[in-house]
């Protein structure tokens, strides 16, 4: 039981370029898992960030898929999930929310509240994770913090409660004061190692003699105002999902982060239980059980293996015991399961709920599949979008075919993009929810399978799967709509309709049909 307590599992999402890598680096600075902490672009510092480990990420300074990270910090056992923030690669982060137990989003003070930050918390909303927001680059002339608490209450639909404060911001900025431990935190710039805290009491002289008289004024009337404003905070509502704690910092700086990390370990929650078709799975339960959220092919170049993530959902996971697959009906064992620092990784003798584990896959898992002890249970919700964009994929280079169908194998498997040939030319077809992974595909493809591709342009408006109960009119469809049909990796049957207009005539046409805009139907 005490294993399970002390297990926090969370993923930082954000808009891009708000600071979700560099936050990371910083917790894995407190968490001594690294000396010197890296940064995501940068002149003056030489070492990359940890997390962003891909050669491509390196050059373009942005992640282009999550990274795993696990440190022991305090008393806890802490997992961060560093999540893409770029569009096009919102599909993987959308599938790494449903293994996490609560979330930290990353806000920029100079932008304030984004687009892709608004999508991330409808999703953190229908699964009623709690949040914890950071508001990054204070060291920046930005917004005012009222004015962006107005913002996160007005744009993310969510209440929200100060525990930290800032004295001045961008270059008069002095320090933050944490309203959680009641202390003071006085900013000293250092990019890469930790600070030293001083404690004051607010109402002593010796704030004035810290900051300055008018900042220390300015402060006490600021805490007067949140406390006057804002509820006091309140644990439950925070795991209901209804109250946001916010903090203020910067995280290249290395500024406020500790604080962000301490009040984190105290109140996020310890595993919570996971729902299955069949029951409601909790962390308590004796028999093991997980699924797979995440496939990444090539962590390691030298041997081109791919590695399932398998989130523990109840019980213990043991080396060398054997499990059940649900979907295939038979049983693994698995000699060398790892935990990862990146891409770093070692192998672990047990895990326990919250836990992630990479399993290695040799072919014989998907995304959202189960493993239990001999139990038949089904976990849902890790489904595929329908695509908005397509490419034709063609060999370019006649002698390295087998090279090429082995990388889209593996790629497609890590559900980066999805895969339909073609009935009518036996053409495939690549399709994704942005341009970029086109690019990050054929960049992957030449430089880790050695396999060179080219694009051809296919104008296509969207991709639906199709069911019906009435077999001949889906065989008339079929027979009707010959050169638009295709299937996807599973062999099930997809429509790609060329414009808007098509699609509604023919959902007016075939009234027994349906058609599914996501892959779980």
């Amino acid at each position: 039981m005490k294993e399970i307590e002390r297990r926090r599992t969370f993923a930082i999402v954000s808009h891009p370029d708000a600071g979700k890598t560099t936050l990371t680096e910083k917790f894995l600075l407190f968490g001594g898992q690294i000396q010197v902490a890296g940064a995501v672009k940068s002149n003056k510092i030489r070492k990359t960030a940890t997390s962003d480990w891909m050669d491509i990420e390196k050059q373009r300074g942005i992640s282009v898929t999550t990274s795993v990270m696990e440190f022991d910090y305090k008393d806890y056992k802490i997992n961060i999930l560093d999540t893409p923030g770029h569009q096009d690669f919102a599909e993987d982060t959308f599938r790494t929310l449903t293994a996490v137990d609560s979330v930290i989003i990353v806000i920029d003070s100079v932008k304030g509240v984004e687009l892709q930050t608004r999508r991330l918390m409808e999703v953190c909303r229908m699964r009623k994770t709690p949040v914890i927001v950071f508001i990054n680059k204070l060291d920046r002339e930005g917004n005012d913090p009222f004015y962006l608490l107005d913002e996160l209450e007005e744009e993310l639909q969510i209440r929200v409660r100060p525990l930290s404060w800032p004295i001045e911001k961008g270059v008069r900025f002095k320090g933050v004061y944490n309203i959680f431990e009641q202390k003071l935190d006085l900013f000293t710039p250092d990019k890469q190692k930790v600070t030293e805290k001083v404690e004051v009491d607010v109402n002593s002289p010796d704030l004035e003699a810290r900051v300055g008289e008018r900042e220390a004024k300015k402060l006490r009337s600021d805490l007067e105002l949140i406390d006057g404003v804002y509820e006091p905070f309140d644990r439950r509502q925070y795991l209901d999902g209804d109250l946001a704690p916010v903090f203020f910092g910067s995280a290249l700086n290395n500024f406020g982060v500790q604080e962000l990390l301490n009040c984190f370990v105290k109140i996020a929650p310890s595993p919570r239980p996971t729902q299955a078709v069949e029951r409601m799975v909790e962390p308590e339960d004796a028999g093991f059980t997980g699924f797979i959220f995440k496939i990444t092919a090539n962590i390691d170049p030298n041997h081109r293996s791919s590695v399932a993530f398998c989130k523990v959902c109840s019980g213990r996971f043991i080396r060398n015991e054997s499990y059940y697959h649900v979907r295939l009906d038979r049983n693994f064992r698995f000699s060398s399961p790892i935990q990862f620092m990146a891409q770093r990784k070692s192998t672990i003798e047990e895990a326990w709920p919250g836990d992630i584990v990479g399993l290695p896959n040799t072919g014989n898992f998907k995304i959202g599949d189960t493993l239990t002890q001999g139990e038949i249970l089904h976990f849902k919700g890790l489904p595929s979008f329908s695509p908005e964009m397509f490419k034709y994929i063609e060999n370019a280079d006649p002698m390295r075919a087998k090279q090429l169908a082995k990388g889209i194998d593996q790629l497609m498997g890590e559900g980066v993009a999805q895969m339909f040939v073609n009935q009518f030319n036996g053409r495939k077809l690549i399709g994704t929810v942005g341009q970029l992974q086109f690019e990050v595909i054929q960049y992957r493809l030449e430089h880790e399978y050695n396999a060179l591709c080219r694009w051809e342009p296919a104008s296509f408006y969207k991709a639906c799967w199709i069911e019906s109960n009435d077999n001949a009119e889906l065989e008339m469809f079929k027979k009707r709509k010959y050169q638009f049909m295709a299937t996807d990796i599973e062999g099930r049957d997809v429509f790609l309709a060329d414009s808007e207009y098509v699609l509604q005539m023919a959902q007016i046409d075939f009234k027994n049909i349906k058609f599914h805009f996501t892959s779980e139907f």
